[in-house]
């Protein structure tokens, strides 16, 4: 058996297709463009590739992207009062604060310190509460992505069994809200799990969220499965020359498309799709802000 490619660049390339029908609708609507702002602070290197797709993207997209960059040694307090600046400015429709944050910076106080209207990263404590409570609200955009690629290969996804390797905030534990929104059984499993491999072969959708590169063998697989690897790791890659290295996710991608019936690949799988459903986010919360039914991105 060889797994289909689930192409998370071209379903993503589509999201931002719809994504700017959308944005251009909403500006007709509105009398402005959907409004996201985008905080950096320091000079992390990836941070800074990060946000600058995201910003090019969502211009791309006909929104309104302002990037705010701001040095490592800004203190926490002044953080917040940014945040708080962009919660109440009426053109900014979505606040994105990137991490990781500088040590000093307490990340959970600022995170919940943005709007939850705003929160297109869909991180707050109260964003948390309503996706937990089955309250509408803006969705953490990793394990959405994910949702939306598993239903783009399998379709209905009522009865499946998925099993989550990993437990985080970010991706883990709303990933698997997310799945039991579309009826789907779900096991959360983390370090500590029993006999992980076996409990991995039940599943029918597998989302490897733990980064630890090519952890996922090809024998934890059910034979047939979707296999979402939500994993960038980055490990030397000696045969393209001294220093060199590559991207990985992880599950081990060549053992795993042997077993699997759908898998994602690293780079170009789980990735692209963060940024769209960011994009999205920031369309949904910009219709609701202005009391306009969204229309064409979902």
């Amino acid at each position: 058996m060889t797994a289909q490619i689930i192409d998370g660049k071209a379903i993503a390339e589509e999201i931002d297709r719809r994504v700017g029908a959308a944005a251009a609708q909403l500006e007709r609507l509105m009398g402005r463009k959907p409004g996201l702002a985008v905080v950096l602070v320091g000079e992390d290197p990836a941070s800074e590739v990060y946000v600058r797709n995201k910003v090019r993207r969502a211009m791309a997209a006909g929104m309104e992207s302002t990037e705010i960059r701001k040095p490592a040694s800004i203190s926490q307090d002044e953080v917040i009062a940014l945040v708080r600046q962009l919660n109440d400015n009426p053109s900014v429709d979505g606040i994105l604060v990137q991490m990781p944050l500088p040590d000093h910076i307490d990340a959970g106080a600022v995170i919940n310190m943005i709007d939850p209207d705003k929160d297109v990263d869909g991180l707050t404590a109260i964003s948390a509460g309503r996706l937990l409570a089955g309250e509408d609200g803006l969705r953490p955009c990793t394990p959405a992505g994910c949702v939306l690629l598993a239903e783009q290969a399998m379709g209905d996804l009522t009865g499946k069994s998925v099993v989550v390797i990993g437990r985080s905030i970010l991706v883990g534990k709303p990933a698997a809200l997310l799945f039991l929104e579309k009826n789907c059984t779900v096991t959360v499993a983390h370090s500590r799990t029993t006999d992980l491999p076996a409990l991995c072969r039940t599943a029918d959708i597998l989302v490897a969220a733990v980064g630890r590169p090519q952890m996922v063998k090809g024998d934890w697989i059910k034979p047939g499965a979707c296999v979402l690897d939500v994993g960038i790791n980055r490990v030397d890659a000696p045969e393209r020359g001294e220093g060199k290295t590559r991207l990985v996710g992880d599950v081990d991608f060549d053992e795993a498309a042997g077993v699997a019936g759908w898998i994602t690949p690293v780079p170009g799988g789980v990735g692209p799709m963060t940024i769209a459903m960011l994009l999205r986010n920031t369309m949904t919360a910009a219709a609701r802000r202005a009391n306009l039914e969204q229309a064409g991105i979902d």
